[in-house]
């Protein structure tokens, strides 16, 4: 947990300030630490896909930690799975309703498309079951979770 929470922050912070077009271009300092691989860089996009992807910043910040730490305390004590799977379906649900406003057409069905994933492995016993180390929780928040998010990344990027 020690080491996942400064990754979860510069992660939420990476994902925030490249959602609001402040960024100057992808971390790189950043490219192989879970969580910060869900950030896309930075954003030149119209006004509507802007106010989407500072809608997913946000809501990638607000759900990206008790996600984290529902994994964490799953690893150490297996019957917590039900906290974890309703974390990662508020997270789901976060994305959904931060992208279903979207004026862009493609946003708002690629938002769709990643809360979809998301809500699905929430209640996927399989995908649970192999979360057992750390080493697990890292990947399930860097490159597992990069993969969810990437329909709508691309956008904010």
């Amino acid at each position: 947990m020690r080491r996942t929470v400064p990754v979860l922050l510069a992660g939420g912070l990476l994902f925030t300030a490249a959602a609001c077009g402040t960024a100057k271009g992808p971390a790189s300092t950043a490219a192989g630490t879970p969580g910060a691989a869900a950030a896309p860089a930075a954003s030149t996009a119209p006004a509507a896909i802007r106010t989407t992807c500072e809608a997913l910043g946000q809501a990638y910040g607000k759900n990206m930690a008790p996600f984290a730490e529902a994994l964490t305390k799953f690893v150490a004590d297996r019957k917590t799975i039900a906290t974890a799977q309703q974390t990662l379906a508020s997270f789901a649900t976060a994305v959904q309703e931060a992208t279903a406003s979207s004026a862009d057409a493609q946003l708002k069905a690629d938002g769709k498309q990643a809360a979809e994933a998301m809500h699905k492995k929430s209640t996927d016993a399989k995908f649970f079951a192999t979360i057992k180390t750390s080493k697990d929780v890292d990947k399930a928040l860097g490159p597992t979770l990069t993969e969810w998010l990437s329909p709508v990344s691309r956008h904010c990027s």
